[in-house]
């Protein structure tokens, strides 16, 4: 198994994992063929931009995870700051690969970069199956952190 960055070239296949890993979680509206031409699309865009990175995780060369990390610039500051976060998301590996340390290597891989780029933070929301995860990768609640969610309907 190996971790690399994805390109643009792999939006197809994040694409399809994409759809497994939401699957997962909630009942679809849309069918994968008209998913991946949608996601495929927005994902080669997002790969070519400074916003956005991704890997992969690969067995034999067919891709079992992956994970995306958003860069977000922040007001230039004039102190010694770093001036961009990243929020870490889509963190997902296929089901008969989980337990063997893929999860592990695409959530090092975000952290080797955020600390190679000097990240002020990298965020994220995890689930509860995904909390042990990250905690295990030193991510802590912050002290200093508000958030506002939209009221439910």
């Amino acid at each position: 198994m190996r971790v690399r960055r994805a390109t643009p070239v792999d939006a197809e296949e994040l694409a399809r994992l994409r759809y497994a890993f939401r699957a997962e979680e909630a009942p679809t509206v849309e069918e994968l063929p008209a998913f991946v031409v949608r996601a495929t699309g927005w994902l080669r865009s997002a790969l070519a931009s400074d916003r956005w990175v991704a890997w992969v995780a690969e067995t034999d060369g067919h891709p079992v995870g992956h994970v995306f990390l958003q860069l977000v610039d922040k007001v230039p500051n004039p102190a010694e700051e770093s001036e961009r976060l990243g929020y870490l998301t889509n963190a997902y590996v296929d089901p008969e690969h989980r337990g063997a340390g893929v999860g592990t290597r695409l959530i090092d891989a975000v952290t080797s970069y955020a600390q190679d780029e000097r990240l002020d933070c990298v965020i994220v929301w995890p689930s509860e199956r995904s909390e042990p995860l990250y905690r295990r990768a030193g991510f802590r609640p912050p002290p200093d952190m508000l958030v506002l969610s939209p009221p439910d309907d």
